[in-house]
């Protein structure tokens, strides 16, 4: 849903990408999952490989839910995208950018 203003946006944000040096936001989405139904962000760095976000990141974070499993097949996607990872690719050899939503489903 875009957003519409109604007066002139004449101030820098607070969130663009030249605050954060190497490190960026990065939204994550778990598809269909009723626990976790929004998406969370985090500050990690640009050159993280993804298997280290994987297992430092994004497991913790979804282990709130009591029906994740650790090391489950996921199917992943950035920005709606399917997106082919590789554990030893960092973020942005993926592709994966400041502020974009990498989102996955349990396969």
């Amino acid at each position: 849903m875009s957003v519409r203003a109604i007066g002139e946006y004449k101030f820098p944000s607070r969130s663009r990408v030249e605050l954060y040096g190497d490190d960026q936001l990065v939204h994550v989405w778990w598809r269909d999952n009723t626990f976790l139904a929004s998406a969370a962000t985090f500050r990690v760095p640009k050159a993280m490989p993804f298997g280290e976000f994987v297992t430092g990141v994004l497991e913790p974070w979804a282990a709130s839910d009591p029906d994740f499993e650790p090391g489950s097949e996921r199917d992943w996607f950035i920005d709606d995208s399917p997106l082919r990872v590789r554990d030893d690719a960092s973020l942005t050899e993926l592709g994966i950018g400041h502020k974009h939503t990498l989102s996955f489903q349990v396969g």
